[in-house]
């Protein structure tokens, strides 16, 4: 006798790809934040946690990008208006009073 094969109906790990993931910064931070939330209060049976950690991974990823895209606009407008390369920016002396 043949096995049924499991039903259909559990979102499968496909749900967290970056497609899926919200361009904007604020979007994606928001909804990362409340994903943690729910982890850490155990709403999710074991499978689903593990889907809603992959789904933060992408969340991650797309908010560290960026984060690292912003600071390159940063950089450039920073820069002097010569054609030196980009340099990270560093406090000055003053700064640190």
């Amino acid at each position: 006798m043949a096995k049924a094969k499991p039903e259909a109906s559990q979102p499968d790990a496909a749900a967290a790809t970056p497609a899926d993931v919200p361009l904007e910064f604020e979007a994606a931070m928001h909804e990362l934040e409340a994903l943690v939330d729910k982890l850490e209060q155990g709403e999710y049976s074991l499978e689903e946690s593990l889907r809603q950690y992959e789904r933060g991974i992408a969340l991650t990823r797309a908010c560290e990008q960026a984060l690292r895209n912003a600071e390159q606009k940063v950089l450039a407008l920073a820069r002097n208006g010569d054609d030196d390369v980009l340099q990270d920016f560093a406090l000055s002396d003053d700064a640190e009073d």
